[in-house]
């Protein structure tokens, strides 16, 4: 069970994204609303969260089964205390290539220098707008926009580059933020990812009349700025992606298309939250435990038998069959963004 992994529709196992703590400091009204997430929500119990050492062991299991590249994040990542020390705890994994994190920016002023030297390779920045009043409607927070722009600064001054900046675009609310954001981060030192707006989880009230189309947002991009398509760089790579020609600039900006083009049949991408529940979709309503059988005395290879059976008979394409008029996957229940770090 240590050979690499495919499931039942040909795709590789080649990214594992791990939450490491299913709280935020955010209440994104795409993501956390706060009318759901409020004062009194029972979030995970210390004792049903992964320790470092359980993430660790459970990391390096994937590995031989074709996982190269770790994700980490939350609900916020950097809300997890000493979060480079787990960074150090998997840096030296056998097979690893690389870590990222994706984080809201807010704490990243103070963490972003210990987390490249502990060996964080790449830095995702979730920011979806410039103007102060939009920012702080969507975030649903009294944090200030500038501690966000601050930790995005402190992470190119760490050594991150270039900087991804992901921007989920909701019609009505934040279409205007499109050029801004195109035109504030078009050197090369960034990378700029436009999202459709996806019906992620049960709380976000989502509607397709919400959805601001890829076509749409790059059609807006080409009415200000000259774009070169680029090629895809992996397999499985989700994003459609740009660079800037004009003199001076040289950024890439990308479109996440999952609404309006689905990728499913390139998706390489398991999720395991961080109550260890492993889920091979952002879809998929039911997880698989990891947690209770290593807690139960499980040896590695037992574990790792898991999650190659998990991934060998995985037939997800969620976003592939979104409108389907068929019960099954497309209208089940789905997890929660917040638990599954998207």
């Amino acid at each position: 069970m240590s050979a690499p992994a495919s499931d039942l529709l040909g795709r590789p196992l080649r990214d594992l994204r791990i939450s490491v703590t299913d709280r935020c400091n955010f209440r994104c009204t795409y993501c956390m609303p706060k009318e759901v997430y409020g004062s009194t929500h029972p979030f995970l119990p210390r004792t049903e969260i992964l320790s470092f050492e359980e993430i660790t062991r459970l990391a390096a299991l994937f590995l031989p089964l074709g996982v190269g590249k770790l994700r980490l994040t939350g609900g916020e990542p950097l809300l997890r205390r000493d979060l480079a020390h787990l960074v150090r705890m998997l840096r030296p994994l056998p097979g690893l290539q690389e870590i990222a994190l994706t984080t809201n920016g807010a704490l990243l002023k103070e963490h972003a220098a210990p987390l490249h030297q502990a060996g964080v390779d790449r830095i995702t920045v979730s920011l979806d707008s410039l103007d102060p009043a939009t920012f702080a409607a969507m975030a649903d927070v009294q944090t200030p926009l500038d501690h966000v722009l601050a930790g995005i600064e402190a992470a190119r001054t760490a050594g991150f580059s270039p900087i991804k900046i992901n921007a989920v675009i909701r019609r009505g609310v934040n279409e205007h933020a499109i050029l801004a954001l195109a035109d504030h981060f078009k050197d090369r030192a960034y990378i700029v990812r436009f999202i459709e707006y996806m019906d992620v989880g049960e709380t976000n009230a989502w509607r397709m009349e919400d959805v601001v189309p890829a076509a749409e947002i790059l059609a807006t991009l080409r009415s200000r700025f000259a774009l070169e398509p680029l090629p895809a760089l992996y397999t499985g790579e989700v994003a459609r992606r740009f660079r800037h020609t004009a003199p001076g600039s040289g950024g890439e900006v990308g479109l996440i298309t999952s609404v309006t083009q689905p990728f499913c049949g390139d998706c390489t991408r398991a999720r395991l939250s961080a109550d260890g529940q492993l889920h091979t979709c952002l879809f998929s309503g039911a997880g698989i435990s990891l947690r209770d059988p290593l807690r139960a005395g499980a040896s590695d290879d037992q574990l790792r038998a898991l999650i190659h059976a998990a991934w060998s008979a995985r037939t997800d394409r969620y976003s592939e069959i979104r409108f389907s008029k068929t019960p099954g996957p497309a209208s089940a229940p789905k997890p929660e963004m917040s638990r599954l770090g998207g």
